[in-house]
């Protein structure tokens, strides 16, 4: 056991690659086949439903709540979402964590698994190496290769983690069931069924991943920054619907136990919304937020010259 979780399996590494090249096939072929055609309602509706739950799997569980426990919540509730986190096709839980604690602790130097500022040269040549790095060239290259016994212990210890990474395969199957399901609940045939499945399960995968790799490249080149912070980690407006939150990732990095990201009344995070949510349903306690005083004090702060 202790082997099999020091990085991903290479079944589990597979399953990435064709996770990354499968949605994108079936997302032109779902484009061919609607040509000059207009998608089911059903199909709009399994691809929202599923997009929220694989989605919030990600930001709720993957990452607020098991890398930066940034609340607490019942182990059931733990469990479902790294269930639902494992459907959206990025890897086994107790990898992603791993991936991402090693992210916070070598932010945009040397060590950091998806920084698309370290090693890809200058010029306009290296700012595109490193930005294809930080989106998907990493996947191919440093992807899983955090050590999880240094950087997800604590997932390492609990069972129910370890029984959710061991049967990632499973799960993404699982994901892929969940909308032939309702496909076929909502529109009562085989065909409903399949386009459900592709709609709900292959391009919903596709989306999900390039906005979770929109985090990695697009988070750390372009947008605007309000604390001064050591690493290039940017707001970018425009993803915080798509990414329910997760491109207010400059404030993530000035704050990264907050459980909300969305600072300011206007930048709208979603899923920090439910996070409060949670909280008022007494599903979460000791969640982490910032006062207005807090993030004061960091916009003052300066950060001390390096010695020459």
């Amino acid at each position: 056991m202790a082997g099999t979780l020091q990085g991903m399996t290479r079944a589990h590494k597979n399953i990435n690659l064709i996770g990354a090249i499968l949605p994108f096939i079936a997302f032109l072929a779902a484009i061919v086949l609607l040509w000059n055609q207009i998608v089911d309602w059903s199909d709009l509706i399994v691809l929202s439903i599923m997009y929220l739950l694989a989605g919030l799997g990600v930001t709720i569980g993957f990452h607020r709540m098991l890398t930066h426990r940034s609340f607490q919540t019942f182990k059931p509730v733990e469990y479902l979402f790294a269930t639902l986190g494992s459907m959206a096709v990025q890897g086994p839980v107790i990898s992603w964590v791993a991936d991402h604690r090693k992210h916070h602790a070598h932010t945009d130097e040397e060590g950091d698994p998806h920084s698309p500022h370290v090693g890809h040269g200058d010029g306009m040549k290296g700012a595109l190496k490193g930005l294809w790095h930080a989106h998907m060239g990493w996947l191919f290259d440093t992807h899983g290769r955090a050590a999880a016994r240094k950087y997800a212990r604590d997932l390492m210890e609990d069972p129910g983690m370890r029984w959710i990474n061991r049967n990632f395969l499973g799960i993404v199957l699982l994901g892929l069931l969940i909308p032939f399901g309702l496909g076929y609940a909502i529109d009562g045939t085989l065909a409903g069924a399949l386009t459900g499945m592709l709609w709900g399960g292959f391009v919903r995968i596709f989306m999900l991943h390039h906005v979770t790799w929109s985090i990695n490249s697009v988070c750390h080149f372009f947008g605007t920054r309000r604390f001064d912070l050591e690493d290039q980690s940017t707001n970018v407006l425009w993803l915080a619907l798509p990414s329910m939150g997760e491109s207010w990732h400059h404030n993530h990095h000035a704050f990264p136990r907050a459980a909300v990201h969305g600072l300011r009344w206007w930048e709208v995070d979603i899923t920090g919304t439910i996070i409060r949510a949670m909280r008022t349903l007494k599903l979460a306690w000791n969640v982490v937020e910032i006062t207005p005083e807090r993030q004061a004090q960091k916009e003052q702060e300066v950060r001390e010259p390096v010695a020459a």
